[in-house]
């Protein structure tokens, strides 16, 4: 089984328009399947770095002249390309969400089909896991976790569910979190529940939308004009935010407007594309999937 299939892989790469001898960033480097495409458009004097906080992301370094992993974060990019001399790139790379791999993983947590530990953390280093979420936040801070996050209209009940579980037993499981809120889960909408709530928690303990304003908001002051952003994006909570910014540069109110009325925007947005039934067809995770591209002005 491979590591990770990457979704809307030439479409994503495509969008880069990449330049032989240019620089480019794939903050999201997984299995390395979107780095392998950007090398191979890439000629001798072109450079890619790659980041990725997932400790098993490590073992698929790409051994090539061209290529720097760095394994952290990308809400820290600035700092980091700026260690390597790296001041400004030619295109910038994200693939969001969750990888293969970490889905197959049970150990991880982050599947509802495996009964696991409670973790999802995305980086080892991270001090709180699922189970802090689970078994210490507070009835209120759990509602918020699962409205804002799972956008769970029940989310108050969901709360109330699991401090009054785990009161009686500490919730350690995947199997254990899904016994407490059995009455929420009738058989027909199973999954889809499971999912938004393990997807809630998840954002919590990876901090994953500050995480994306934060990196977002670098890239503009990285790329050079002309450079091209391109994101996949796999729930709305995320697509909002990417779609927002590339529309404005950034996340709440509305940019200035310059002299004529018109808006003063660090972006060109381009459309929007979804993947193919196809493709769809062939890797059923790509059905949440779309990607935005943008051109900095």
């Amino acid at each position: 089984m491979s590591y990770h299939n990457p979704v809307l892989l030439f479409e994503s790469v495509d969008g880069l328009e990449i330049i032989p001898n240019g620089i480019y960033v794939d903050v999201t480097f997984g299995g390395g399947g979107h780095s392998k495409e950007i090398l191979k458009r890439l000629g001798p004097e072109g450079k890619l770095y790659a980041f990725d906080q997932d400790e098993d992301a490590l073992k698929n370094k790409i051994d090539d002249d061209r290529f720097v992993l760095i394994h952290e974060n990308f809400r820290h990019i600035k700092r980091f390309l700026k260690f390597y001399g790296v001041n400004k790139v030619h295109g910038i790379l994200a693939d969001l969400g969750v990888s293969s791999h970490q889905f197959d993983e049970a150990n991880r947590g982050f599947s509802t089909r495996f009964d696991a530990k409670l973790d999802m953390r995305m980086s080892k280093g991270l001090k709180i896991s699922a189970y802090e979420v689970i078994n210490h936040y507070n009835e209120s801070k759990l509602s918020d976790i699962l409205f804002l996050y799972g956008e769970l209209r029940n989310a108050k009940a969901l709360a109330k569910q699991i401090v009054e579980s785990r009161e009686k037993q500490q919730i350690k499981t995947s199997f254990q979190l899904k016994e407490a809120l059995q009455s929420f889960l009738p058989k027909k909408v199973e999954n889809k529940i499971l999912a938004q709530i393990f997807q809630a928690i998840r954002i919590e303990v990876n901090q994953e939308l500050e995480a994306l304003k934060e990196f977002l908001l670098q890239t503009e002051e990285l790329l050079t004009v002309g450079g091209k952003l391109s994101v996949i994006s796999y729930h709305s909570l995320e697509d909002r935010l990417v779609k927002r910014f590339m529309r404005y540069g950034m996340f709440e109110a509305e940019p200035e407007k310059d002299f004529y009325g018109n808006f003063k925007i660090p972006f060109k947005k381009g459309k929007l594309i979804i993947p193919s039934h196809q493709e769809i067809k062939r890797n059923n995770r790509a059905r949440s999937a779309k990607l935005r591209t943008a051109t900095k002005l």
